[in-house]
């Protein structure tokens, strides 16, 4: 795929966008500059609350339909939501007790709150820090009728493996699962996925998938590196996500989004 042919680049944010302090680089944000000089599109998609990415949207200077929820919602730059896709109660129901069942601590996201059992439960300290606003602590099976996100959490990264598995085999079809950290797995509607992200923004924009360029560094990336005419995984990324990429960049600690961006989007030599 020739530079030429390119009109927009979507990224996945953590691991990828910013590095594992979650910082933007001034290299990163200069990167997106460029592709705007060259007429070239960005947006970003991330399994994070839209809200949660006003940390980037914001220095980025996006106009773009942004994809929170790993798609479950779009939603522009000021937040509006464009379209929501939400899990039906009973598969809400049913995924927050496979979570429990695998001993995983589990999250609900009900339109914007986001809802945690307790305060002090692994990774929510992180992840506030992360988003910048606090969960609602609470009963998260108390109201499951506009969930577009559900979330097991552990450290046990074996146990997330087995759990992704799991929940992929008892939702088939009717749902989509995949960790998006390794102490993370995310459930959302079916449709809501970073696969059709890519699809959705060809609908709202009028670009072909094939002159998208998608960049990421976990397993719930590769459905967008599918979609998308040219892919780029983080050097970080598994060798199963690597090997589904067009090309390999350096890690989201050595600029990896810059040196993607500028060697295979731009053709810096």
């Amino acid at each position: 795929m020739s530079a030429p042919e390119i009109r927009l680049v979507l990224a996945d944010v953590d691991g990828t966008l910013v590095t594992k302090d979650k910082i933007l680089t001034p290299r990163a944000i200069r990167a997106v500059e460029r592709l705007r000089e060259r007429g070239i599109l960005f947006t970003i998609t991330s399994g994070r609350p839209p809200k949660g990415m006003k940390m980037v949207i914001d220095p980025l200077k996006i106009s773009e339909p942004i994809a929170g929820f790993n798609g479950g919602m779009m939603v522009k730059p000021d937040f509006t939501v464009i379209e929501a896709r939400t899990l039906p109660v009973e598969t809400a129901r049913k995924v927050i007790g496979i979570i429990r069942d695998h001993k995983a601590d589990p999250w609900v996201y009900n339109g914007n709150d986001w809802i945690v059992s307790k305060l002090d439960a692994p990774h929510v300290a992180r992840e506030q820090w992360t988003v910048k606003f606090p969960p609602v602590v609470g009963n998260v099976e108390a109201k499951l009728d506009q969930v577009v996100k559900i979330t097991g959490v552990s450290d046990d990264l074996e146990l997330m493996k087995r759990l992704e598995h799991d929940l992929q085999q008892v939702l088939g079809d009717t749902a989509s699962a995949a960790l998006s950290q390794p102490y993370y797995v995310d459930v959302t509607n079916r449709d809501a996925n970073k696969g059709g992200v890519v699809m959705t923004l060809e609908r709202l924009l009028g670009i072909p998938a094939s002159q998208m360029v998608t960049l990421g560094d976990q397993p719930n990336d590769v459905l967008m590196f599918r979609k998308s005419g040219m892919s780029i995984a983080m050097g970080q990324a598994s060798p199963e996500v690597q090997k589904q990429a067009t090309y390999v960049s350096t890690s989201c600690e050595e600029e990896g989004f810059a040196n993607g961006i500028e060697k295979f989007v731009l053709g810096d030599a």
